[in-house]
């Protein structure tokens, strides 16, 4: 379906998950929003209301005039309101019968249902928000972490898109004397200052380079950080997992073997998650199908993973350190398990052993070393610390838009290098010009990417 048919048609849905609640948000935007409400509402006469005002009344079915349900209704006039439209917002009893009787009422006085995003992307198409902000709020509905949100929360507030309007504004300008050039080619004049203009797209190259550094840190933030836990047979994994989520998530036995597939659990760490995944213990040889089986899958699950913990026991005399892992070791962190118990073998023989965190070294039964291990995976991870004030870029197709840029900036500098001429130079600029503006909506977005973009979010949203 065309990704813009019938956005002039007023739309209804639930704006609340589904199912049994206190209360549900039914929301109605369009020209006829207010005058289907009036319709449905026993009380004040809506349409003289002031905008932003709420209002204590019945919902009635259509066509018995049957009391729906007691209500509040909020009205927002256009302009002033989400979508730019006339909307208006039934706040009823959180029952899934009333809320089907209220929608179906609607749609009986002329509303349609919603289609995924739809709400959302009429606040796009009638210029309420760039597509960048428009994105920006799937992302702060599904952010499950701090910095999720408060990275989300940036860009909504059109953080990102203010650095891509300077960015934008400052070809802009180069481009149009450019252009004034071309106007001019008989006379043999330059408006453009070629040595600033290289300047420009050095400064340009870098700042676009610095956003598209910062991806893989915002993928990590946005869907979080996946943490294998790899090692022999009871070398501690089980053991670590629960006592890195504080809770018995997994059956610890000294039996060999006994964690057959994998377990996954969440962790944040200073508002980042992580996503922990407790794997089979790995032994070269074993005649248990299905013990080979969870093998396999924990060596994936280390293919796969940002970062792999190694385990590796330090009461074991014969230690495997897995020669497969070298292939990972830029994402390996090796942690040696069971401290307490080598701690009492040293000290058997004599050997007093000083309890520090050294060489990452743990005893999970009794948390010694956790704490640090935690910052140690944050830092492998993330860096030191999270920084949210500034732009970081977690969507793939600003991501794939922002290496397209460059590639037109070192095609413009490749250029200029050369002393080509500026017709020619114009067509890099406008790709970049191009590119910029598809990310915020600047320019005219195929309708198809619109549907794939708006069709993620739910419906009511």
């Amino acid at each position: 379906m065309n990704s813009l048919a019938g956005w002039k048609d007023t739309i209804v849905a639930l704006a609340t998950p589904p199912g049994v609640g206190a209360i549900a948000v039914i929301r109605l935007s369009g020209t006829e929003a207010i005058t289907i409400a009036d319709k449905l509402f026993r009380g004040k006469k809506l349409k003289n209301q002031k905008s932003h005002t709420a209002h204590f009344g019945q919902v009635l079915a259509p066509s018995t005039e049957e009391v729906i349900d007691d209500v509040l209704v909020t009205i927002f006039k256009n302009p002033k309101s989400y979508t730019g439209e006339d909307t208006v917002e039934i706040s009823c009893h959180g029952s899934p019968y009333i809320q089907q009787q209220i929608i179906n009422a609607c749609v009986a006085c002329g509303a349609r249902l919603a289609r995924p995003g739809e709400f959302t992307q009429r606040a796009f198409l009638n210029g309420k928000m760039d597509l960048a902000q428009a994105e920006a709020v799937a992302d702060v509905i599904a952010a499950n972490s701090r910095a999720a949100q408060q990275t989300a929360l940036k860009q909504l507030r059109g953080g990102f898109s203010s650095d891509l309007k300077l960015l934008r504004d400052e070809l802009i300008n180069f481009a149009a004397l450019i252009e004034l050039e071309l106007d001019f080619s008989e006379e043999d004049v330059e408006f453009a200052d070629r040595k600033k203009f290289q300047q420009l797209i050095s400064n340009l190259k870098s700042q676009i380079s610095n956003l598209i550094s910062s991806f893989s840190l915002g993928n990590a933030i946005k869907n979080g950080v996946s943490v294998a836990i790899i090692g022999k047979p009871n070398a501690g994994k089980s053991t670590l997992l629960n006592s890195l989520v504080n809770e018995e998530r997994a059956i610890v036995s000294e039996i060999a073997g006994t964690t057959r597939d994998t377990i996954e659990e969440t962790l944040n760490i200073n508002g980042v998650l992580f996503r922990l995944i407790d794997t089979a213990g790995i032994r070269e040889h074993s005649t248990d199908k299905i013990e080979n089986l969870g093998i396999e899958r924990s060596k994936q699950n280390a293919e796969r993973a940002d970062i792999i913990l190694h385990l590796i026991d330090m009461t074991d005399e014969d230690p495997n350190d897995f020669p497969w892992l070298k292939i990972y070791a830029d994402k390996t962190i090796e942690v040696h398990t069971k401290f307490d118990k080598w701690r009492s073998q040293m000290e058997a023989q004599g050997i007093s052993v000083t309890p520090h965190f050294s060489q990452n070294r743990i005893a999970a039964k009794t948390d010694f070393g956790i704490e640090q291990l935690k910052k140690v995976i944050f830092e492998k991870a993330i860096g030191e610390s999270v920084n949210t004030e500034n732009t970081i870029v977690t969507n793939a197709r600003h991501h794939e838009a922002l290496e397209k840029i460059l590639e037109s900036l070192n095609a413009i500098e490749k250029g200029m290098n050369k002393n080509i001429s500026g017709d020619l130079l114009s067509i890099d600029i406008r790709r970049a010009l191009h590119y910029l503006g598809e990310i915020t909506g600047q320019v005219e977005v195929d309708r198809d990417i619109l549907g794939t973009i708006f069709g993620k979010f739910c419906i009511g949203k």
